[in-house]
């Protein structure tokens, strides 16, 4: 969707994680990017006709809905490090596990986590009171700098960037259940990590204030 012109709310969340993208890397407060999607499982009723030279495979049009899962992308760019956990759902306690294990699990060591996320209603500290109790949930609620892209600003998300990544090369096909799903997962997010696949930002404030000139206030 496209932002309001001459919006002071969606200009103050973008330059807030604009900011963020302009710090150096600290390993100490790595910036890590979450974003989340869903894949429909689809079990062939028929068995597809091989590839061969000069034609792809071919599946027959018909098929059998197999249940949806949910995908959360944990993404640290300046690390080339991601994580996908995989989910039979996306509610406030699927997010909240998920932020558990990306302080206590991947980033255990670290003075605090640098989160990045758009506004989805599940994405909120209030998740993680539904989650735990309330010395955990505030002990969690504390490894995290909470920032959050605008709303129809999902872009400036670099998660969603590497969701799309994922797509391409992974999860464009009929994936049959959720146990392959997560073992394509995983070999695609290894193979990423070995390689430490990182996002080069280049969009800053500065480009912001001209070239997105119209969503800022105006005075005379």
């Amino acid at each position: 969707m496209i932002p309001p012109d001459a919006s002071a709310a969606f200009v103050a969340n973008m330059e807030d994680v604009l900011e963020v993208y302009q710090r150096p890397r600290d390993p100490e407060r790595p910036v890590v990017c979450l974003d989340e999607t869903s894949k429909q499982m689809i079990v062939e009723t028929r068995a597809p006709i091989p590839a061969k030279p000069g034609r792809k495979v071919r599946h027959d049009y018909e098929y059998q809905r197999n249940g949806v899962a949910n995908l959360f992308m944990m993404f640290a760019p300046l690390e080339g490090w991601r994580h996908v956990k995989v989910t039979d759902r996306h509610t406030a306690i699927d997010y909240a596990h998920a932020l558990r294990d990306l302080s206590d699990v991947h980033f255990p060591g670290t003075a605090k986590i640098v989160l990045v996320q758009d506004n989805l209603n599940t994405h909120k500290p209030a998740s993680l009171y539904q989650a735990f109790p309330a010395a955990e949930a505030r002990r969690l609620v504390e490894r995290f700098e909470w920032h959050y892209t605008p709303k129809h600003g999902s872009w400036l998300d670099m998660a969603e960037s590497e969701l799309g990544v994922l797509s391409t090369q992974c999860l464009d096909r009929r994936i049959p259940d959720k146990q392959i799903l997560t073992s394509e997962v995983n070999a695609w997010q290894a193979n990423r990590n070995k390689h430490h696949a990182k996002a080069d930002w280049q969009f800053t404030t500065a480009d912001a204030r001209i070239k997105l000139k119209r969503l800022y206030p105006q005075f005379e």
